[in-house]
């Protein structure tokens, strides 16, 4: 059987990096891997209409600096600051560090992998025809300067009887070249007749040199218009 290598794990040290990035030891380990993967839960449940990217979470020295990747940051912010106040201290409860807040705006949803495959999802939930929601959504990638994408769609796709896979692909998704900037997702759309999973591949292009951070410094670049302060 073929076994798929993950496209973000197969090159995290190279031209990637973690989402979390801290040390910690012995038991503190396992306290702050479930902080992380709480924190992570609530924010995306907590704010499903901001159309968030990634959480990127840092820990330096008693401090929990938490970045928000998001296509709508007006909705996480709130009137005057208001939102995201309450944001922070109610994610200050969830851990004993000092929480900071970044809201990050991404300036192109459209060829962020994550936003493109929760937007196919939604799309399904609400009936649209699957082929349909996935060539619109490789055009619009294509068209805003990604190089190639590809799009996967698994599980009872039309209300079929029998489950499938169907997928398309358009320009070159380069799985093997280890320098290539590849964005990868998965998204569920929880259908009346079933799950249906997505999965989504956008390559940006070539990185050159080994940097792990050339990712998101790219990303910082390339769309957003500045972190804003931390609060």
């Amino acid at each position: 059987m073929g076994h798929k290598s993950n496209p973000i794990g197969l090159r995290l040290q190279i031209n990637r990096t973690w989402d979390s990035r801290w040390f910690a030891e012995g038991r503190d380990y396992g306290k702050l891997l479930e902080e992380d993967l709480k924190i992570r839960k609530f924010i995306i449940e907590t704010l499903p209409q901001a159309a968030i990217s990634k959480v990127v979470i840092e820990r330096p020295a008693k401090l929990c600096r938490i970045s928000i990747f998001a296509a709508r940051p007006g909705v996480i912010i709130g009137k005057k600051g208001a939102d995201i106040e309450k944001l922070r201290k109610q994610l200050a409860t969830m851990t004993s560090s000092e929480v900071k807040l970044n809201i990050v705006e991404i300036r192109k949803p459209e060829i962020d992998a994550k936003l493109v495959a929760q937007g196919i999802a939604d799309q399904l939930i609400r009936r649209v025809a699957f082929r349909r929601a996935m060539k619109r959504a490789m055009q619009s990638a294509m068209r805003l300067g990604a190089e190639g994408v590809k799009i996967m769609c698994g599980g009872r796709l039309g209300g079929a009887e029998i489950a499938r896979v169907e997928q398309y692909r358009e320009g070159r998704v380069p799985l093997h070249t280890l320098r290539a900037n590849i964005d990868y997702a998965e998204a569920e759309a929880l259908t009346a007749y079933g799950i249906i999973g997505i999965k989504v591949w956008v390559f940006k292009g070539e990185i050159l040199g080994h940097d792990p951070t050339a990712q998101d410094r790219l990303m910082m670049e390339a769309q957003t218009s500045g972190v804003r302060p931390a609060r």
